[in-house]
């Protein structure tokens, strides 16, 4: 009887997945729970565990893409083999055959990786023009707008490279020719009579390869992969490996010179002028593709207000050391504003609302999505029920998923179905700004930074410290009279904190 493995569910608005790494052979043996491989999405890389135990039977290569459902492997069920003695530890070594060209020459084309992709970028070969290939073996890594994926050899034979790294092809595009070998690869058929080494000492195709993970990693610092030694499956530098090297790696600033300009009889600028160049990194064109839409597709408009946070100073200085002391978290600002967020939410419902197809769905909780900025980029990660959350609630959740999102740990369940978004500029020194929607919710609240200045109170000029908001909301479910309404409402209840108390 054999286990149908298949792509689970791993977030609303994720459809498909890449299988970045298989971790166990096909025919291995696998223990129930057993990480067998890596899948990745355009948001997370996750582990996909062994559903039962058994001999693993693979349908899906490294570097697929697969829907939601799709069959990934099978499993059959079985007790582990029996160990046996290897009858080559007694019987005399074979001649091997002599490899043979066939005369037939594979084309390897670009493979379709996702209905809604339609280019891929050659990141890096790992083998050179005229290496022997054997079938499955990865050869490439490819990138495209959603993940980072492995190109497995479709044939045994000597690999001539038809696209190079740093190239942009569309799909259905030449990328490589195989020419095809029988005999097994000239190297080895010459030394079969020789000792075979250990598999310990010997390293195996993914040795110098950084994961996706990793290669993310590496790739933003401007770092190579090819110094570290790897302490994955068959000597692959995983995630931990980059990170370890990040620490010991002293800072740099890898450059790239510009060419030598042509002679004239004008005076060059003084001092250096050099550029560096990064390739994006997969989490940034998603992002920028999905911000792009979001301006496109919306009737975006921003209101603004601002804030008297000196309530809220005075309260936070007077009870912050008291709260801490028994709550073992720090009382900050977003607590409140969160808190003002999601009382104002249940009374401006629209504002809490998203637009799907024809209809308006109306949410009767507010799960508040943070933005939080990371090495990678910026990540959304959700606070489910704020409403039902009290200010400790609060800021230990906000504090959790901040470490949880600059350590990558974040899971996929944790960054999805949000139904209202803020984010503070102000911790950057932004005095105003009009923040972008985050699909597919109406509305985002931006802070900005505190700033002492003269304003009028019961008709003196006084010095307070204020902080502008603003609201960008989308005007097709968003009316002005809510939009408007529900900024002041928020202005209302941290200007008087004592109204989050008593719901008034």
């Amino acid at each position: 009887m054999s286990i149908q493995i298949k792509v689970p569910t791993v977030g609303e608005s994720i459809t498909e997945v890449t299988v970045a790494n298989w971790l166990k052979k096909d025919g291995d043996f696998v223990q129930l729970d057993e990480v067998i491989c890596e899948l990745e999405s355009d948001k997370a890389t996750f582990e996909l565990p062994a559903e039962g135990a058994g001999i693993l039977r693979i349908k899906a290569a490294e570097g697929d893409t697969l829907e939601i459902g799709a069959l990934i492997c099978e499993i059959e069920e079985g007790n582990a083999p029996a160990a046996t003695p290897s009858a080559t530890t007694t019987a005399p070594t074979q001649q091997a055959a002599k490899p043979t060209t066939t005369g037939e020459v594979h084309d390897m084309i670009v493979p379709t990786v996702g209905e809604s992709i339609t280019e891929v970028t050659i990141s890096s070969w790992f083998k050179k023009e005229g290496d022997y290939v054997t079938l499955d073996e990865i050869i490439a890594e490819v990138e495209s707008d959603k993940a980072t994926f492995e190109l497995p050899a479709e044939a045994n034979g000597l690999l001539k490279i038809v696209a190079k790294e740093g190239d942009t092809l569309e799909i259905g595009a030449l990328i490589c020719k195989i020419e095809v070998m029988e005999g097994g690869s000239p190297a080895t058929a010459a030394t079969s009579a020789t000792p075979a080494v250990s598999i310990s000492d010997a390293s195996g195709y993914a040795a110098g390869h950084p994961s996706p993970a990793a290669a993310k990693i590496l790739a933003e610092k401007g770092m190579s992969a090819d110094q570290i030694k790897g302490t994955g499956v068959g000597g692959r530098v995983t995630k931990e490996d980059a990170e370890k090297a990040m620490k010991a790696e002293k800072p740099a600033s890898p450059t790239v010179s510009t060419a030598a300009a042509p002679t004239s009889t004008s005076t060059a600028p003084a001092g250096d002028r050099e550029i560096t160049r990064k390739k994006m990194t997969s989490l940034r064109k998603t992002i920028a593709r999905r911000l792009v839409a979001v301006k496109n597709e919306t009737a975006m408009l921003t209101t603004f207000n601002e804030v008297d946070m000196k309530p809220i100073m005075d309260l936070r200085s007077k009870y912050k050391d008291a709260f801490k002391e028994k709550h073992e978290v720090g009382l900050g600002f977003m607590s409140f504003f969160t808190k003002a967020v999601t009382q104002a939410l249940l009374e401006w419902p629209a504002v809490n609302a998203i637009i799907d197809g024809e209809e308006i769905v109306y949410h009767d909780y507010c799960d508040i999505s943070v933005a939080v900025s990371t090495p990678r980029g910026l990540v959304v990660p959700v606070i489910r029920n704020a409403e039902k959350l009290d200010f400790k609630g609060v800021e230990q959740e906000i504090v959790n998923l901040a470490v949880k999102a600059r350590d990558g740990k974040l899971s996929i369940e944790e960054m999805t179905g949000g139904t209202f978004t803020i984010t503070n500029g102000g911790v950057f020194g932004s005095m105003m700004s009009t923040p972008i929607i985050n699909a597919p919710q109406s509305a985002i609240l931006g802070m900005h930074n505190i700033v002492q200045r003269p304003v009028v109170v019961n008709g003196e000029i006084v010095i307070r410290p204020m902080m502008y908001v603003a609201l960008s909301y989308d005007h097709r479910i968003i009316d002005g009279r809510e939009s408007v309404s529900f900024l002041v409402r928020v202005k209302q209840l941290l200007e008087d904190p004592s109204r989050l108390l008593l719901n008034v």
